[in-house]
């Protein structure tokens, strides 16, 4: 999460999605009074500027804009310019399957990962309950249940996709490559009918709202 009045923007990181990346391109021309949360550089950095803030919910680097309020009120984050990354869920599955597989932390997915192929993991309630609750518009949503988004970028279409970002900033960004998991680019190889048929039923919002599929050209190929 970055929260820039210099820029008037607020940046949200939704899980898995390239928002390192993006977060590391914004901090690169970041202003000295810009708030962060995340473990890039800056914001490790300027965390503890954060101490003791009241808010909304919890300050860390998945913040949804209802937690952040109390940074700022719910009036002066609807004047600003909110945006997020998005990614095609069936890519972003994969990228999350792997990448739990290499963590030891205590959540309970971690150890499904361990222990499970990736259709089993995909198809556990646990895992499946996470997905429903947590499309990517929730994380926009103000804590009256307004959604306010300015921008959606598509991972996959940033350059394009990111053009009214630009205009806002007055600058253009390039993401930089981070935290690539090991696994095929291709998504589609990880992927039996039962695995499909699960991701579709819970990323439907993601899915047609952002125009994405499971046949889609995958980026890194």
């Amino acid at each position: 999460m970055i929260l820039s009045r210099g820029h008037n923007y607020v940046f949200i990181h939704i899980p898995k999605t390239g928002g390192t990346a993006l977060a590391l391109a914004l901090e690169a021309r970041a202003m000295a009074g810009d708030e962060m949360l995340g473990d890039t550089p800056k914001a490790v950095k300027r965390r503890r500027r954060l101490h003791g803030t009241q808010t909304r919910g919890r300050l860390w680097k998945h913040s949804t804009l209802a937690d952040i309020e109390g940074l700022a009120s719910r009036e002066e984050l609807r004047q600003m310019f909110a945006f997020t990354l998005v990614r095609n869920p069936f890519d972003r599955m994969v990228s999350l399957y792997h990448w739990l597989k290499e963590q030891s932390f205590d959540h309970p997915m971690v150890p499904l990962a361990h222990a499970l192929p990736f259709t089993s993991f995909v198809t556990d309630p646990l895992v499946m309950r996470a997905l429903k609750s947590q499309p990517a518009p929730s994380y926009m949503m103000q804590s009256d249940g307004y959604e306010h988004c300015s921008l959606y970028i598509r991972l996959e279409h940033f350059a394009k996709d990111a053009a009214p970002l630009f205009d806002h900033l007055g600058f253009a960004l390039e993401l930089p490559r981070v935290n690539e998991s090991r696994r095929d680019p291709d998504w589609r190889i990880y992927y039996d009918s039962q695995a499909i048929d699960a991701v579709r039923t819970c990323c439907h919002l993601e899915i047609g709202r952002f125009e994405y599929s499971f046949n889609d050209y995958p980026l890194s190929l």
